[in-house]
């Protein structure tokens, strides 16, 4: 299988994975999702509405090699055209195992969206230490 099928799996199994068209929507229209990935034999009318989905957002929309039945395959399904991964991290990962010369402005935003993800957790938990022992002040 397919390194990026396998990244799809783990997301899906972790819960971080929308499946099918109406619920990637849902996703894309909310800002979860952090990458779209249709497949390689999907219909024109799904890559177009995978379009439409990310269009003026800061979501990332890939077309995979692989087919709807390997999609489909690779998350316990019998097809799948499009997908949406919600994990900042799962995406970027899956997005490292595809071609880089194509997608690098792919992995670029996906690598500012990680960034910015770390950022917060490292000043939400400052923040929670500050709550806990106050904010101590240098000493001169």
């Amino acid at each position: 299988m397919d390194k990026a099928l396998s990244y799809l799996a783990l997301a899906r199994k972790a819960g971080f994975a929308e499946l099918g068209e109406e619920p990637v929507g849902a996703a894309a229209r909310l800002g979860h999702a952090r990458l779209v990935i249709v497949a390689s034999d999907a219909s024109d009318h799904t890559w177009r509405r995978a379009k439409s989905f990310v269009a003026g957002t800061n979501q990332q929309l890939v077309r995979l090699q692989s087919t709807k039945d390997e999609m489909g395959f690779a998350i316990g399904r019998t097809s799948l055209a499009i997908a949406a991964i919600t994990d900042a991290g799962l995406a970027l990962s899956l997005a490292k195992t595809l071609d880089a010369e194509k997608y690098k402005d792919v992995l670029a935003a996906l690598e500012a969206t990680v960034q910015r993800a770390k950022q917060r957790q490292k000043e939400a938990k400052a923040h929670a230490q500050n709550k806990r022992f106050g904010k101590r002040k240098p000493t001169k």
